[in-house]
């Protein structure tokens, strides 16, 4: 018995059907990429570990697929030395000289990681071709990221990213823009119900420093972004496992009850942060980016002002997006926010950036849900002529190639089998039409036309299909 065909776990093949459709949200998310400014770029697939590294916090450097060293260079490797320091190594929790000792022979097999994301790649390649840019710098990148992470509904190993970023301004119009884009893309992909939720980094801050527990900002951060997931004990239950005293606590709880619309909302975090310039600061620049928004006019979107959104990557400063689709039990389906300094890790400082991302393998799963691909998207063939034999055959191959000259889809039957055989390929391939072409169509210079989904029959002349398949 041969090897039973599998593909790892995370990981997906895609039919036709299911790549047109891929294909159909690429392409509406590129098209307003392009009409708001945003240039196309691309990267490598995989990265020098030394950029990717210590870029996304703990939890994200376990999660980077690390590309073992080609060619022999293994041989050169002392196995005493890996044996020793695994040895040394409990696996369950990694104290800081296991996790130092463990990346020390990572380091040794591995100097390339698979990329995590496209925001550090893209921050990396601004410093890189600084020169040949000109700023600010408008983006777009869609392009496959891999993550180790566990594989479950609507989460992969292997998926695309669709990013659009600015980098070289601070200006809160790229903010506004943003928002407009996220509102457009998903009116344009027809969801018809979402909520762009924003917060700002600064607020947090804020919140960290009116509770005195500064330090532990991060902390914080990831502990709070996971209240939908684990409730308000839970996020208490992780923020005392990390030391954040009893007092913090009790100053940190009122956050969890703020409710109201945009406008009552920011006011009781203007009050609650009264006396944290930072966390003022996050608020001025929020109320901005949703008055603005707001007057400008959004076709679909919902906008919620919502103080616990912190999105765990550490790298963001000023303003955090998250989209959900409401009524589909799914996470967020977008996401993004402005970094202050991503560059300053590759050795150029203060370039302000902002972007974001669509995650278009949950618009796919929310798009099929709702039943939201539009009709003929799936790319099927438009019309298929049925061999009737030798003759036939090499008459309907000079139509076919004058059809396909005038950009209509279609193919001729490889052989004259029975008929049945050739009408249950065409319904099998979702075939709009079929052809029928015998000796009377070829003496009388006609096409004989079957539409698939009514049934109906007509006889037309070439100029006729080309005319009314375009």
């Amino acid at each position: 018995m041969g090897q039973k065909p599998s593909i790892p776990k995370g990981t997906r093949d895609f039919l036709p059907q299911e790549v047109a459709k891929r294909t159909y949200i690429f392409e509406t998310i590129r098209k307003s990429f392009e009409v708001y400014g945003f240039s196309p770029i691309e990267t490598p697939s995989f990265e020098l570990s030394s950029v990717l590294k210590g870029k996304y916090g703990d939890e994200g450097d376990q999660l980077m697929f690390n590309v073992l060293r080609s060619g022999n260079y293994l041989s050169k490797i002392d196995a005493k030395d890996v044996s020793e320091k695994l040895t040394a190594v409990t696996f369950d929790k990694l104290d800081r000289d296991e996790r130092i000792a463990l990346n020390q022979i990572t380091s040794k097999i591995s100097e390339r990681s698979l990329r995590y994301d496209l925001t550090v790649p893209f921050a990396r390649f601004v410093v890189q071709h600084q020169n040949d840019l000109s700023f600010p710098f408008k983006r777009y990148q869609i392009q496959p990221v891999w993550r180790a992470d566990r594989p479950q509904h609507g989460r992969y190993q292997e998926f695309f990213q669709c990013d659009a970023d600015v980098v070289g301004s601070d200006s809160l119009v790229y903010e506004v823009d943003f928002v407009l884009l996220f509102d457009e893309v998903l009116t344009n992909l027809g969801i018809p119900d979402f909520t762009i939720k924003v917060n700002n980094r600064k607020i947090l801050s804020g919140i960290a420093e009116v509770s005195g527990e500064s330090d532990k900002l991060i902390a914080i951060t990831v502990a709070i972004d996971k209240l939908d997931k684990i409730g308000v004990d839970g996020v208490v239950k992780e923020l005392k496992e990390k030391g954040v005293s009893e007092e913090a606590l009790d100053k940190i709880m009122p956050l969890f009850s703020i409710s109201g619309d945009i406008e009552d909302r920011l006011k009781q975090m203007r009050a609650y942060l009264s006396k944290s310039e930072i966390g003022l600061q996050g608020i001025e620049e929020l109320q901005y980016v949703l008055e603005t928004a707001k007057n400008l006019g959004l076709r679909k979107a919902k906008l919620e002002f919502d103080v616990t959104l912190a999105r765990g990557l550490n790298y963001y400063t000023g303003a955090i997006f998250e989209v959900k689709a409401n009524g589909v039990n799914m996470g967020s389906i977008c996401g993004g926010g402005r970094y202050d300094d991503l560059t300053g890790n590759f050795g150029m400082k203060d370039m302000s950036g902002v972007g974001i991302s669509f995650g278009a393998d949950r618009i796919y799963d929310v798009l099929t849900e709702l039943n939201l691909f539009p009709k003929g998207v799936d790319n099927s063939l438009d019309i298929l002529f049925i061999n009737f034999g030798d003759k036939e055959g090499s008459h309907c191959m000079k139509l076919v190639k004058e059809l396909r000259a005038a950009g209509i889809s279609c193919e001729l039957y490889p052989s004259s089998a029975k008929m049945k055989k050739q009408m249950k390929y065409a319904n099998d391939r979702g075939v709009k039409n079929v052809a029928l072409v015998g000796q009377n169509e070829m003496d009388m210079g006609v096409i004989n036309v079957k539409d698939m989904s009514s049934g109906e029959q007509r006889q037309m002349s070439l100029e006729e299909v080309i005319n009314d398949l375009k």
